[in-house]
């Protein structure tokens, strides 16, 4: 259940709450001028990894199929262009 604080007592104690977030796994509902505007709760996505385990990660995956590199010029082709540098170098 989320504890529900206004967006200034989110303001005045942020260090506070993150602290209570990432130790205490608590979860706060902000809120601002009596509507709900947003949340500050622990990622649920799962543990972080070491490089170690990010290294064995890769090993387990093997190569790319062959489509990895045509997937890729595709994705490429389809990114709109950048536009103009506005500051040129001199």
């Amino acid at each position: 259940m989320s504890v529900r604080i206004t967006a200034t007592e989110a303001a005045r104690n942020l260090s506070d709450l993150l602290n209570r977030v990432r130790y205490r796994g608590e979860s706060f509902l902000i809120v601002r001028n009596g509507e709900e505007v947003g949340m500050l709760a622990p990622i649920t996505s799962g543990k972080s990894k070491t490089l170690r385990q990010l290294v064995e990660l890769v090993k387990e995956m093997g190569p790319p199929d062959d489509d990895f590199v045509s997937d890729l010029e595709e994705i490429h082709r389809q990114q709109p262009s950048l536009p103009r540098d506005p500051w040129p170098s001199s």
